[in-house]
């Protein structure tokens, strides 16, 4: 049983106060776009998992794992991994692997679960799981893993510069709130961006180019400083829109069209400020049967 499942891109992620259990609000507006990673379940006494790139952790601190394990404890199931999506990117690989897993997983065995009811076991794996399950484009609430679909118009164009290494994601968010606290920054509440939806709803790229933001790009560039050579040098090679995906170290630019993101995939890949570049578009559904 074999799931195709997305990477995201964060079109805005607002980071609200520190809350009482650690974590922060978040306004997190999720885009599926089209890297895929593919994860295939079959038979087997016990869980286990097997991945192509050597970087994935095969124990239990694997989330597909964990997603087996949460499903339908004491179920055993070989779980084949193979990546395409930045690993500690910012993309949340790890968790769209958690998400395929679910799905395969109530598949093979049989359990007639509801797609809600995935996202609501989804949830307590980790916040972008239920986005990585549903697909498309939605803002996301709480942590993340409250969701709603946002109305959106057209296809876009997107190239990812991929980095050397990742990004610890709580050490990113540790880093924002070091910066906010020396800075004597006023931490408000996060809200929906007005100009980011409505430019989503007209299809018009131009207008989300100049609306993307990210709360934690500061922190990531702070911890990796070469980022910000990355975001110039696409800026500079007129993607419409350039941000750091979720907490990096990958790199997102939004392209005019198709062709203009070949253009800035080869242009990159020539400029020496990412180990590679690749192309995708958005939005796509979420993980699927394939």
């Amino acid at each position: 049983m074999t799931v195709r499942v997305p990477a995201k891109v964060n079109l805005q992620l607002s980071v609200g106060p520190i809350r009482d259990d650690g974590f922060h609000d978040l306004v997190n507006v999720f885009h599926a776009v089209s890297l895929f990673d593919e994860v295939t379940a079959s038979e087997s006494d016990r869980v286990e998992v097997v991945c192509d790139h050597a970087d994935v952790p095969l124990g239990d601190d694997n989330l597909a794992v964990r997603a087996a394990h949460a499903l339908a404890p004491g179920r055993g199931v070989r779980l084949e991994i193979v990546k395409n999506i930045p690993i500690a990117g910012g993309m949340a690989g790890g968790s769209a692997d958690a998400a395929a897993a679910l799905v395969a997983c109530n598949a093979l065995w049989n359990l007639g679960r509801t797609t809600e009811e995935l996202m609501e076991i989804g949830g307590t794996l980790g916040s972008d799981v239920p986005f990585a399950l549903l697909g498309g484009t939605a803002v996301g609430t709480g942590k993340g893993e409250h969701l709603t679909p946002v109305e959106t118009s057209g296809v876009y164009h997107w190239v990812f510069a991929l980095a050397d290494g990742g990004l610890s994601t709580p050490k990113v968010y540790g880093e924002c709130d070091r910066i906010r606290e020396a800075t004597g920054e006023q931490v408000v509440w996060p809200t929906l961006s007005e100009s980011l939806t409505k430019a989503l709803a007209d299809g018009n790229a131009e207008a989300l180019g100049a609306s993307l933001v990210n709360d934690l790009q500061p922190a990531a560039i702070m911890l990796r400083r070469s980022l910000h050579r990355t975001l110039d040098e696409g800026r500079e090679l007129g993607a419409l829109g350039a941000l750091v995906s979720g907490s990096g170290p990958t790199c997102a630019f939004l392209a005019e069209s198709e062709m203009h993101a070949r253009e800035l995939v080869v242009s990159l890949r020539g400029s020496g400020v990412c180990r590679d570049a690749v192309t995708a578009h958005g939005p796509v559904p979420g993980a699927a049967i394939v």
